[in-house]
């Protein structure tokens, strides 16, 4: 689960580990997904490119393959900002918002970007103020968002094939859980053996929890 691209369901861990409950197996990855998002881990700084995107989601009632474009009818709100380094990305975050207005954003943006960072951006007029920003539009005339902050969209692109894979479509409960577990598995692309050393330094330092918290509903940005 720490350096798997696709993500591992718990219907396969449960086969894996010979467990005889799949809640037990769903359980487990619940608490290993949880335990990517570190309490001590940095804000990104310097250089950064921020957008927003849309990733599908499906409720209890609807099917794991949506199909006809069932998919579309629901979306959740992502926002995304990735660190740039030369002509590369170091880190990124994500975190799902209530919309697109310019609070959303502007608290996204404080607990993920440190202070004095330069924000590039599409035309999007929710980021201008946010605090301690220096904000950098990079549209002018007709040129599209993907060419304005490539970075990022590749970004957004990889979540949300990643997110009709293993899991055909998220809870929205259960998205920030999914978006840290996407951020911990890119922010060590390049170093996947010390994917599983992180993921057992994280989960020793976090809180234990019930069946009950870790299918309880999420509060969003």
């Amino acid at each position: 689960m720490a350096t798997h691209c696709s993500g591992i369901s718990a219907l396969w861990l449960q086969k894996q580990f010979g467990l005889g409950s799949y809640k037990s197996a769903w359980l487990l990855c619940a608490k290993l997904r949880r335990a990517r998002a570190d309490p001590e881990r940095k804000p990104l700084s310097g250089l950064v490119e921020a957008d927003e995107t849309t990733v599908d989601y499906r409720t209890r009632n609807d099917p794991p393959t949506g199909g006809g474009g069932r998919g579309g009818l629901r979306k959740l709100l992502v926002a995304g900002v990735d660190e740039l380094v030369g002509r590369g990305r170091r880190r990124i975050r994500l975190a799902p918002i209530k919309d697109f207005f310019a609070a959303s954003p502007h608290a996204f943006m404080a607990v993920s970007v440190a202070p004095e960072s330069t924000a590039k951006t599409d035309s999007c007029p929710a980021y201008p103020g946010a605090p301690g920003m220096h904000h950098e539009p990079r549209v002018v005339g007709p040129v599209v968002a993907h060419v304005a902050v490539p970075w990022i969209h590749r970004v957004s692109a990889n979540l949300k094939t990643w997110a009709l894979g293993v899991y055909q479509g998220p809870r929205p409960q259960h998205m920030r859980a999914r978006l840290d577990e996407f951020v911990f598995r890119f922010d060590r692309r390049r170093i996947r053996h010390a994917g599983f050393r992180s993921l057992l330094g994280i989960g020793m330092r976090a809180k234990l929890i019930t069946y009950k918290v870790s299918n309880s509903p999420e509060a969003t940005g």
